[in-house]
């Protein structure tokens, strides 16, 4: 090859790496600006000692469930909802607090790890803790999530992101780093229930057994901008989690039911032993990766694992208003 032809591409890749750089750079600023900007808070508390307090009514109907943009979201199948009520927002912090100071629960996460039933654990992963996001520098490819996942002992509810961190001043963020049986314990607690994907789904519709599926990234809920997993835009607003309630609620008056974080459904996964359905997305669904803000999207999770990027809400089986 001629030497002015290998000049000319040293100087084409260092451009191409200064473009990236750049860009890499301007997403992280922006990032950093919005992270101090965000807000803490979005929705005035709900306080009327009801039953019912904080739910809303979803009517009962027939939809078609499930999807065709990934495999597990198939078959489609038409399915019958009885009416219920479902909690407005994800179950917050401070919601959270009050179940485990009325009851002295601990979270599995805070637990000690069962290594019968997860034999062959690296040490730092047979001690109480959680998975949580690591935004890495780089990347090689998209199919190693460890990349961007890391299981942090002390990570739990109280300190998602590490025993260093903490939900100081954030009573009004979803409670996150909850294992199902944590989820199951609190609404046990409040005489309500965990939904069925079903149920889940249906209010996620807006109860319209005609709802289309849409597959666009939605404009009112939090989600990644930018290329996950390196590059956060953060053009919603919000750098990570989101305070309850910071999008505008669906026709049902029911907030954050795609994106800011997956939920819990008490519906078994069928071909996951002891995992569950989970449902809607979370803030790190992007257009380059984790497609799944929408309605008709689900994926498994283990029962007995915590991460940052999942919470829950209840349901109440009830007479309609």
């Amino acid at each position: 090859m001629k030497r002015w032809l290998v000049a000319v591409l040293l100087v084409a890749l260092a451009i191409a790496a200064l473009a990236v750089a750049s860009v890499w750079l301007r997403g992280g600023r922006e990032a950093a600006r919005h992270s101090a900007a965000e807000r803490m808070q979005c929705l005035p508390a709900v306080i009327d000692g009801s039953p019912r307090s904080g739910m809303v009514w979803v009517a009962g109907g027939v939809l078609t469930m499930g999807d065709t943009f990934y495999p597990e979201e198939g078959p489609l199948r038409e399915v019958s909802v009885d009416g219920f009520w479902m909690d407005r927002t994800e179950v917050t912090n401070a919601e959270f607090a009050e179940f485990v100071a009325a009851t002295n629960y601990i979270t599995v996460a805070e637990r000690a790890v069962d290594t019968a039933r997860h034999p062959g654990l690296p040490p730092d992963m047979q001690k109480p803790g959680a998975v949580v996001f690591v935004m890495p520098n780089d990347v090689n490819g998209t199919g190693d999530i460890s990349q961007w996942w890391q299981y942090i002992p002390g990570a739990n509810w109280r300190h998602p992101g590490g025993p260093d961190t903490s939900i100081e001043a954030r009573e009004n963020f979803p409670v996150t780093a909850i294992a199902y049986e944590d989820a199951l314990a609190y609404a046990r607690w409040k005489g309500r229930a965990l939904p069925t994907e079903a149920q889940w789904e249906w209010a996620a519709r807006e109860a319209k057994p005609g709802a289309a599926p849409d597959r666009t990234q939605p404009r009112e809920a939090n989600t990644w901008q930018g290329l996950f997993p390196v590059i956060n835009e953060a053009e919603d607003g919000f750098v990570g989690i989101a305070p309850v309630g910071c999008f505008e609620p669906n026709a049902l008056g029911l907030y954050d039911m795609i994106g800011n974080l997956w939920e819990w459904t008490a519906d078994e996964y069928e071909s996951a032993p002891a995992a569950r359905v989970i449902k809607g997305g979370s803030w790190l669904c992007a257009p380059n990766y984790c497609l799944r803000y929408r309605p008709g999207a689900r994926q498994p999770q283990e029962e007995d694992l915590a991460t940052t990027h999942l919470g829950f809400r209840t349901v109440l089986a009830a007479p309609a208003p």
